[in-house]
Protein backbone atom coordinates (compact mmCIF):
# COMPACT_ATOMS: atom_id res chain seq x y z
CA UNK A 1 0.00 0.00 0.00
CA UNK A 2 1.35 3.45 -0.68
CA UNK A 3 0.52 4.80 2.64
CA UNK A 4 0.67 3.69 6.71
CA UNK A 5 -1.49 6.62 7.58
CA UNK A 6 -5.06 6.72 8.46
CA UNK A 7 -7.76 7.92 5.38
CA UNK A 8 -7.89 11.26 4.13
CA UNK A 9 -10.73 12.70 2.30
CA UNK A 10 -8.36 13.08 -1.19
CA UNK A 11 -9.93 16.11 -2.34
CA UNK A 12 -8.30 17.87 0.59
CA UNK A 13 -4.79 18.73 1.68
CA UNK A 14 -4.37 19.31 5.48
CA UNK A 15 -3.53 23.36 6.83
CA UNK A 16 -0.09 22.83 7.49
CA UNK A 17 1.47 25.81 5.89
CA UNK A 18 0.07 29.42 5.40
CA UNK A 19 1.43 29.80 1.64
CA UNK A 20 3.95 29.15 -0.48
CA UNK A 21 6.91 30.46 0.75
CA UNK A 22 6.04 28.89 4.61
CA UNK A 23 7.96 27.61 6.42
CA UNK A 24 9.39 23.81 6.17
CA UNK A 25 7.34 20.92 7.63
CA UNK A 26 8.03 19.61 10.91
CA UNK A 27 11.32 17.19 11.45
CA UNK A 28 10.29 13.73 11.31
CA UNK A 29 10.00 11.81 14.78
CA UNK A 30 13.04 10.18 16.11
CA UNK A 31 11.23 7.41 16.73
CA UNK A 32 11.96 6.52 13.21
CA UNK A 33 15.03 4.24 12.30
CA UNK A 34 17.88 6.25 11.76
CA UNK A 35 19.48 5.69 8.08
CA UNK A 36 21.39 8.94 7.34
CA UNK A 37 24.46 8.40 5.50
CA UNK A 38 27.67 11.19 5.65
CA UNK A 39 26.21 12.39 2.45
CA UNK A 40 22.72 12.74 2.75
CA UNK A 41 23.49 14.51 6.67
CA UNK A 42 25.78 16.86 3.78
CA UNK A 43 22.25 17.11 1.87
CA UNK A 44 20.23 18.01 4.74
CA UNK A 45 22.33 20.80 6.05
CA UNK A 46 22.34 22.38 2.59
CA UNK A 47 18.58 21.89 3.07
CA UNK A 48 18.53 23.89 6.40
CA UNK A 49 20.90 26.68 4.72
CA UNK A 50 17.51 27.22 2.25
CA UNK A 51 15.12 26.78 4.76
CA UNK A 52 16.61 29.75 7.01
CA UNK A 53 17.16 32.17 4.01
CA UNK A 54 15.73 35.09 3.77
CA UNK A 55 11.85 34.68 2.30
CA UNK A 56 12.56 38.33 -0.04
CA UNK A 57 16.37 37.14 -1.41
CA UNK A 58 16.33 36.13 -5.14
CA UNK A 59 17.24 32.83 -5.93
CA UNK A 60 17.52 31.69 -9.92
CA UNK A 61 14.67 29.89 -10.64
CA UNK A 62 14.23 29.55 -14.25
CA UNK A 63 16.17 27.08 -16.68
CA UNK A 64 16.14 27.49 -20.31
CA UNK A 65 14.12 24.16 -22.29
CA UNK A 66 15.23 26.11 -25.42
CA UNK A 67 18.02 23.52 -26.40
CA UNK A 68 15.67 20.40 -26.29
CA UNK A 69 16.12 17.50 -28.68
CA UNK A 70 13.28 17.02 -31.07
CA UNK A 71 11.33 13.63 -31.72
CA UNK A 72 9.44 12.64 -34.28
CA UNK A 73 6.98 10.81 -32.57
CA UNK A 74 5.01 10.40 -29.26
CA UNK A 75 3.71 7.20 -28.25
CA UNK A 76 0.21 6.82 -28.04
CA UNK A 77 -1.83 4.85 -25.55
CA UNK A 78 -5.68 4.05 -25.96
CA UNK A 79 -7.83 4.05 -22.91
CA UNK A 80 -10.13 1.31 -24.17
CA UNK A 81 -10.18 -1.27 -21.39
CA UNK A 82 -9.23 -4.79 -22.30
CA UNK A 83 -7.05 -4.04 -24.84
CA UNK A 84 -3.95 -5.98 -25.23
CA UNK A 85 -2.44 -3.45 -27.71
CA UNK A 86 -3.14 -0.75 -25.42
CA UNK A 87 -1.18 -2.39 -22.52
CA UNK A 88 1.35 -3.63 -24.46
CA UNK A 89 2.11 -0.07 -25.34
CA UNK A 90 1.47 1.42 -22.05
CA UNK A 91 4.42 -0.98 -20.59
CA UNK A 92 6.34 0.00 -24.01
CA UNK A 93 5.74 3.84 -23.03
CA UNK A 94 6.32 3.83 -19.19
CA UNK A 95 9.53 1.51 -19.10
CA UNK A 96 11.11 3.38 -22.27
CA UNK A 97 10.04 6.86 -22.26
CA UNK A 98 8.01 8.23 -19.03
CA UNK A 99 5.54 10.23 -21.35
CA UNK A 100 2.71 9.47 -23.66
CA UNK A 101 -0.71 10.55 -25.25
CA UNK A 102 -3.94 9.30 -24.74
CA UNK A 103 -5.62 9.21 -27.83
CA UNK A 104 -9.72 10.53 -27.97
CA UNK A 105 -11.04 6.74 -29.02
CA UNK A 106 -12.90 6.78 -25.42
CA UNK A 107 -14.94 9.78 -25.69
CA UNK A 108 -17.27 9.04 -22.64
CA UNK A 109 -13.40 9.32 -20.84
CA UNK A 110 -11.67 11.47 -22.58
CA UNK A 111 -12.99 15.08 -21.84
CA UNK A 112 -14.88 17.06 -24.86
CA UNK A 113 -12.67 20.20 -26.26
CA UNK A 114 -15.63 22.43 -26.11
CA UNK A 115 -15.19 22.37 -21.96
CA UNK A 116 -11.29 22.37 -21.98
CA UNK A 117 -11.86 25.74 -24.05
CA UNK A 118 -14.27 26.70 -21.74
CA UNK A 119 -12.12 26.09 -18.60
CA UNK A 120 -9.42 27.55 -20.19
CA UNK A 121 -11.74 31.24 -20.39
CA UNK A 122 -12.24 31.00 -16.82
CA UNK A 123 -8.17 30.37 -16.28
CA UNK A 124 -7.72 33.50 -18.15
CA UNK A 125 -10.30 35.19 -16.31
CA UNK A 126 -7.93 34.54 -13.22
CA UNK A 127 -5.18 36.04 -14.87
CA UNK A 128 -6.62 39.63 -15.39
CA UNK A 129 -7.55 39.98 -11.51
CA UNK A 130 -5.55 42.21 -9.93
CA UNK A 131 -2.78 41.04 -7.45
CA UNK A 132 -4.85 42.15 -4.53
CA UNK A 133 -7.79 40.34 -5.24
CA UNK A 134 -5.51 37.09 -6.31
CA UNK A 135 -4.03 37.86 -2.84
CA UNK A 136 -7.08 37.21 -0.97
CA UNK A 137 -9.47 35.58 -3.10
CA UNK A 138 -7.39 31.83 -2.72
CA UNK A 139 -6.76 29.74 0.14
CA UNK A 140 -3.44 29.26 1.32
CA UNK A 141 -2.64 25.57 2.49
CA UNK A 142 0.50 24.62 0.66
CA UNK A 143 1.15 23.98 -1.64
CA UNK A 144 -2.46 25.46 -2.54
CA UNK A 145 -2.92 29.09 -3.53
CA UNK A 146 -1.77 32.08 -5.69
CA UNK A 147 2.03 32.34 -6.11
CA UNK A 148 3.01 35.55 -7.71
CA UNK A 149 6.06 35.59 -9.54
CA UNK A 150 7.28 38.80 -12.01
CA UNK A 151 6.45 37.14 -15.18
CA UNK A 152 4.82 33.66 -14.31
CA UNK A 153 1.91 33.85 -11.71
CA UNK A 154 0.53 30.81 -11.49
CA UNK A 155 -2.40 29.52 -9.16
CA UNK A 156 -2.48 25.74 -7.43
CA UNK A 157 -6.59 24.83 -7.19
CA UNK A 158 -7.96 21.45 -5.55
CA UNK A 159 -9.99 19.64 -7.26
CA UNK A 160 -13.26 21.37 -6.89
CA UNK A 161 -11.46 24.72 -7.55
CA UNK A 162 -12.14 26.29 -4.44
CA UNK A 163 -12.06 29.73 -3.59
CA UNK A 164 -12.46 32.33 -0.88
CA UNK A 165 -15.18 34.63 -3.09
CA UNK A 166 -18.61 34.05 -3.81
CA UNK A 167 -17.76 36.37 -7.35
CA UNK A 168 -15.52 34.02 -8.57
CA UNK A 169 -17.41 31.61 -10.85
CA UNK A 170 -15.00 28.67 -12.04
CA UNK A 171 -17.98 26.25 -13.30
CA UNK A 172 -16.20 24.69 -16.18
CA UNK A 173 -12.93 25.04 -14.86
CA UNK A 174 -14.19 22.90 -11.82
CA UNK A 175 -15.71 20.19 -14.47
CA UNK A 176 -12.77 20.09 -16.74
CA UNK A 177 -10.66 19.74 -13.40
CA UNK A 178 -12.77 16.77 -12.41
CA UNK A 179 -13.40 15.53 -15.71
CA UNK A 180 -9.40 15.37 -16.32
CA UNK A 181 -9.12 13.84 -12.69
CA UNK A 182 -11.32 10.79 -13.94
CA UNK A 183 -8.85 9.57 -16.82
CA UNK A 184 -5.90 10.34 -14.34
CA UNK A 185 -7.21 8.13 -11.70
CA UNK A 186 -7.98 5.55 -14.14
CA UNK A 187 -4.19 6.39 -16.25
CA UNK A 188 -3.14 4.72 -12.40
CA UNK A 189 -5.38 1.53 -12.54
CA UNK A 190 -3.91 0.83 -15.61
CA UNK A 191 -0.08 1.56 -14.82
CA UNK A 192 -0.85 -0.94 -11.70
CA UNK A 193 -2.61 -3.58 -13.42
CA UNK A 194 0.15 -3.74 -16.60
CA UNK A 195 3.07 -3.28 -14.25
CA UNK A 196 2.49 -5.02 -11.36
CA UNK A 197 1.69 -3.05 -8.34
CA UNK A 198 -0.72 -2.39 -5.79
CA UNK A 199 -1.65 0.95 -4.46
CA UNK A 200 -4.89 2.30 -2.56
CA UNK A 201 -7.07 3.88 -4.43
CA UNK A 202 -8.82 5.55 -2.20
CA UNK A 203 -5.69 7.82 -1.23
CA UNK A 204 -4.51 10.44 -3.64
CA UNK A 205 -4.67 14.04 -3.86
CA UNK A 206 -5.24 16.02 -7.36
CA UNK A 207 -4.19 19.34 -7.61
CA UNK A 208 -4.55 21.84 -10.92
CA UNK A 209 -1.85 24.08 -11.64
CA UNK A 210 -2.70 27.18 -13.97
CA UNK A 211 0.62 28.95 -15.27
CA UNK A 212 0.48 32.18 -17.58
CA UNK A 213 2.58 32.15 -20.42
CA UNK A 214 5.97 33.68 -20.71
CA UNK A 215 7.85 35.92 -23.39
CA UNK A 216 8.84 33.54 -26.64
CA UNK A 217 12.58 34.30 -25.46
CA UNK A 218 12.23 32.84 -22.44
CA UNK A 219 10.53 29.42 -22.10
CA UNK A 220 8.15 28.74 -19.34
CA UNK A 221 9.74 27.05 -16.10
CA UNK A 222 9.65 28.45 -13.09
CA UNK A 223 6.94 27.58 -10.19
CA UNK A 224 4.42 23.98 -10.34
CA UNK A 225 7.86 21.95 -9.02
CA UNK A 226 5.50 19.43 -6.58
CA UNK A 227 5.66 15.59 -6.92
CA UNK A 228 3.24 13.49 -8.39
CA UNK A 229 2.25 10.16 -9.77
CA UNK A 230 1.25 10.64 -13.09
CA UNK A 231 0.80 14.47 -14.81
CA UNK A 232 -1.76 15.41 -17.56
CA UNK A 233 -2.84 18.23 -20.40
CA UNK A 234 -5.22 18.02 -22.46
CA UNK A 235 -4.36 19.20 -26.16
CA UNK A 236 -6.55 22.42 -27.25
CA UNK A 237 -4.80 23.14 -29.71
CA UNK A 238 -1.42 22.24 -31.77
CA UNK A 239 1.43 23.34 -29.29
CA UNK A 240 5.64 21.88 -29.08
CA UNK A 241 5.83 21.27 -25.20
CA UNK A 242 9.34 20.66 -23.62
CA UNK A 243 9.63 17.47 -21.34
CA UNK A 244 12.89 17.09 -18.79
CA UNK A 245 13.25 13.71 -19.06
CA UNK A 246 15.99 11.43 -17.69
CA UNK A 247 18.42 11.77 -20.58
CA UNK A 248 18.05 15.50 -21.03
CA UNK A 249 14.96 17.68 -22.19
CA UNK A 250 13.18 16.68 -25.77
CA UNK A 251 10.08 18.18 -27.34
CA UNK A 252 6.88 16.78 -28.51
CA UNK A 253 4.10 17.32 -30.89
CA UNK A 254 0.91 15.93 -28.78
CA UNK A 255 -2.61 16.03 -31.16
CA UNK A 256 -5.54 18.07 -30.85
CA UNK A 257 -8.00 16.59 -28.90
CA UNK A 258 -5.44 14.47 -27.31
CA UNK A 259 -4.25 14.19 -23.34
CA UNK A 260 -0.21 14.09 -22.96
CA UNK A 261 0.47 12.36 -20.32
CA UNK A 262 3.73 11.71 -18.00
CA UNK A 263 5.12 9.78 -15.35
CA UNK A 264 6.44 11.10 -12.06
CA UNK A 265 8.68 10.75 -9.43
CA UNK A 266 6.14 8.72 -7.41
CA UNK A 267 5.39 6.57 -9.67
CA UNK A 268 9.36 5.40 -10.35
CA UNK A 269 9.65 4.95 -6.96
CA UNK A 270 6.71 2.44 -6.73
CA UNK A 271 7.80 -0.01 -9.79
CA UNK A 272 11.62 0.60 -7.64
CA UNK A 273 13.47 2.61 -11.03
CA UNK A 274 11.44 0.60 -13.74
CA UNK A 275 9.75 3.12 -15.49
CA UNK A 276 10.88 6.35 -16.89
CA UNK A 277 10.12 9.63 -15.49
CA UNK A 278 9.68 13.61 -16.31
CA UNK A 279 10.80 15.19 -13.25
CA UNK A 280 9.04 18.64 -14.02
CA UNK A 281 5.64 19.12 -15.77
CA UNK A 282 5.18 19.58 -19.30
CA UNK A 283 5.90 23.01 -20.50
CA UNK A 284 5.86 24.87 -24.06
CA UNK A 285 8.81 25.38 -26.22
CA UNK A 286 10.20 28.55 -26.51
CA UNK A 287 8.90 30.26 -29.30
CA UNK A 288 5.16 28.81 -29.12
CA UNK A 289 3.31 31.94 -27.70
CA UNK A 290 2.62 35.29 -29.38
CA UNK A 291 0.75 36.98 -26.49
CA UNK A 292 1.78 35.49 -22.55
CA UNK A 293 -1.31 38.02 -21.55
CA UNK A 294 -3.46 35.10 -23.45
CA UNK A 295 -2.07 32.11 -22.71
CA UNK A 296 -2.31 30.03 -19.91
CA UNK A 297 -1.15 26.22 -19.42
CA UNK A 298 -3.94 23.46 -17.60
CA UNK A 299 -1.72 20.85 -15.75
CA UNK A 300 -3.35 18.48 -13.77
CA UNK A 301 -1.32 16.45 -11.25
CA UNK A 302 -2.51 12.89 -9.66
CA UNK A 303 -0.37 13.44 -6.45
CA UNK A 304 -0.56 11.85 -2.51
CA UNK A 305 -1.67 12.94 0.76
CA UNK A 306 1.19 15.09 3.20
CA UNK A 307 0.96 12.08 5.42
CA UNK A 308 1.80 9.49 2.74
CA UNK A 309 4.84 7.50 3.15
CA UNK A 310 6.43 6.62 -0.33
CA UNK A 311 7.54 3.28 -0.86
CA UNK A 312 8.27 0.67 -3.41
CA UNK A 313 5.44 -1.17 -4.24
CA UNK A 314 5.80 -5.40 -4.30
CA UNK A 315 3.33 -7.34 -6.20
CA UNK A 316 2.63 -11.06 -5.23
CA UNK A 317 2.39 -13.33 -8.05
CA UNK A 318 2.40 -17.14 -7.59
CA UNK A 319 6.18 -17.26 -8.75
CA UNK A 320 7.08 -14.63 -5.80
CA UNK A 321 4.70 -15.71 -2.83
CA UNK A 322 5.19 -14.02 0.64
CA UNK A 323 7.51 -16.24 2.05
CA UNK A 324 10.12 -16.16 -0.49
CA UNK A 325 9.94 -12.63 -1.06
CA UNK A 326 10.35 -12.48 3.20
CA UNK A 327 13.51 -14.93 2.51
CA UNK A 328 14.71 -11.91 0.06
CA UNK A 329 14.54 -9.35 2.50
CA UNK A 330 16.44 -11.83 5.20
CA UNK A 331 18.93 -12.08 3.06
CA UNK A 332 19.28 -8.28 2.28
CA UNK A 333 19.27 -7.97 5.88
CA UNK A 334 22.19 -10.19 5.93
CA UNK A 335 24.04 -8.76 2.79
CA UNK A 336 23.36 -11.88 0.58
CA UNK A 337 21.46 -10.57 -1.66
CA UNK A 338 21.81 -10.51 -5.42
CA UNK A 339 22.19 -6.73 -6.77
CA UNK A 340 19.38 -7.19 -9.02
CA UNK A 341 17.16 -8.34 -5.64
CA UNK A 342 18.15 -5.09 -3.86
CA UNK A 343 15.13 -2.49 -3.62
CA UNK A 344 16.18 0.57 -5.48
CA UNK A 345 14.72 3.57 -3.36
CA UNK A 346 13.95 3.02 0.77
CA UNK A 347 10.95 4.47 2.12
CA UNK A 348 10.43 8.31 2.71
CA UNK A 349 7.82 10.84 3.84
CA UNK A 350 6.05 12.80 1.42
CA UNK A 351 5.58 16.01 2.85
CA UNK A 352 9.54 16.36 3.57
CA UNK A 353 10.08 15.43 -0.25
CA UNK A 354 7.31 17.39 -1.65
CA UNK A 355 8.48 20.42 0.18
CA UNK A 356 12.21 20.22 -0.71
CA UNK A 357 11.27 19.64 -4.66
CA UNK A 358 8.85 22.55 -4.70
CA UNK A 359 10.88 25.49 -2.78
CA UNK A 360 14.65 23.92 -3.42
CA UNK A 361 13.31 23.61 -7.13
CA UNK A 362 16.64 21.46 -7.51
CA UNK A 363 17.40 21.74 -11.64
CA UNK A 364 20.64 19.85 -11.47
CA UNK A 365 20.38 17.74 -8.89
CA UNK A 366 17.91 14.45 -8.99
CA UNK A 367 15.99 15.15 -5.47
CA UNK A 368 15.26 11.03 -5.54
CA UNK A 369 19.23 10.36 -5.32
CA UNK A 370 19.33 10.51 -1.66
CA UNK A 371 16.73 7.74 -1.31
CA UNK A 372 17.72 5.38 -3.86
CA UNK A 373 19.85 2.02 -2.13
CA UNK A 374 23.35 2.19 -3.23
CA UNK A 375 24.30 -1.59 -4.39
Amino acid sequence: MASSSAHLDHHQLPNMHCGATAAPPPTPSCTHPNTTSKSETAADALSRLFHRLPPNLSLPNRRSASAASSISSLPTVSLSAGDQRSRDNLISAATDFGYFQLTNDDSDIITPSGLAEAAESDSLSLLELSEEIRESSFPKNWPLGYEADAETPSFCLNVDCSTESSELELSSLREFTRTLEKVGLKMVEMLASALGFGYDSTRFNTLMWLNQGVPDDKPEITNGFYPFVVCLQYQIREQKYCLLTESGWVSVFPRVDSVLVTLGDIAQVWRNGEVKRVRYRPVLCSGQIDDPRKCVTMTLMITLPMDTMVSPLKDISDEDTEETYGEKEEEEENGEARTDDIRAFRSFFFEDYAWRVYHERLFFNDPLDRYRIKS
